[in-house]
């Protein structure tokens, strides 16, 4: 008969649901000494939780797709800085529109993250700001502004409606136009619908 191996006395081992087989002896001497830990069936356990405050992050701005230039000239509203000039004419498109009358003044403003003046903008401070002039409050995100408002087909929206895609948000301007503050390094203008599948929102 073969002979069987005596059973080793280590009590860490008998506690353990771990194969042990693999350690080395070092390791075993350290297991063996270990301190055990025993704690009643019946023990309260609670958890501390703290208290987590998120801040989001300005909202990254898409590559856009730059439309022909449009010439700017100054506006009572606006300012001249060496040869760059504040400010544009209202396009056909958006003739009689109160937004983009205002909108239009601060064509040429520079693209600020987390902007929310006349000094720079990011796209969300832009069309909050414009939309306060005419007496309408809109919510400080892009994604807010959407969901706040009221979602129009592309056919029916006006010269002054929201347009926006996720990540990014600007004022339609008529026909395929619109003007939003665009990324950084770049400054407010009038251009082409670069947006792929635009959402159109009404306040």
């Amino acid at each position: 008969m073969a002979a069987q191996a005596a059973p080793v006395a280590n009590d860490a081992a008998k506690l353990s649901t771990v194969d042990l087989s693999a350690l080395t002896q070092q390791a075993r001497t350290a297991l063996a000494a270990a301190p055990v830990v025993a704690v009643a069936a019946d023990a309260d356990l609670s958890v501390e939780q703290a208290v987590i405050s998120v801040t989001p992050a300005p909202e990254p701005e898409p590559e856009p797709v730059r439309a022909t230039t449009t010439s700017r000239s100054s506006t009572s509203s606006g300012t001249t800085s060496g040869s760059s000039t504040i400010g544009a004419a209202v396009p056909a498109s958006a003739n009689g529109s109160t937004i983009i009358s205002i909108a239009a003044r601060y064509v040429g403003v520079p693209y600020v993250s987390g902007g929310t003046t006349p000094s720079g903008f990011d796209c969300s401070g832009f069309t909050s700001y414009v939309y306060a002039q005419a007496g309408i409050s809109l919510p400080r995100t892009s994604s807010a502004q959407a969901a706040g408002g009221t979602r129009i087909s592309r056919a029916n929206a006006q010269p002054g409606d929201l347009i926006y895609q996720p990540g990014h948000i600007g004022i339609y301007a008529g026909g395929n136009t619109m003007i939003d503050a665009p990324r950084p390094g770049k400054t407010i203008q009038f251009r082409s619908i670069w947006m792929s599948a635009p959402q159109f929102i009404r306040y």
